[in-house]
């Protein structure tokens, strides 16, 4: 009875650990550093551009601008101060548009 206490005490352990991991990981893509984030109505002109004025608005959220994607989640790096840590939901363009995006907090 014991050995199979113990025996299963490792996967419990693993298990709330990558649970504490996960809790800044994006349901819906990468998490990605972006050197500006903007409301819809800031990023309209550069959303007109790219013609995905609609597409954003059905989205919602934020609009991140020149994203590159975090690879090392719950280390508390990969963006620098002037960047903003998101989770969005579509990355257009390969990161210089990105929309539906949420701000995350990584050293959490």
């Amino acid at each position: 009875m014991f050995a199979r206490v113990f025996a299963l005490l490792p996967l419990a352990l693993l298990a709330s650990a990558s649970h504490l991991e996960a809790r800044d990981q994006c349901n819906t893509g990468a998490i990605n550093c972006c050197n500006s984030v903007q409301t819809l109505s800031q990023a309209n002109s550069i959303l007109t551009q790219f013609n995905l004025v609609d597409a954003a608005a059905a989205v919602g959220g934020l609009v991140g601008l020149t994203c590159t994607p975090i690879t090392v989640v719950g280390t508390g790096s990969g963006c620098t101060a002037q960047q903003q840590p998101v989770c969005c939901t579509n990355n257009n363009f390969n990161g210089l548009v990105n929309i539906g995006c949420s701000p995350i907090n990584l050293n959490a």
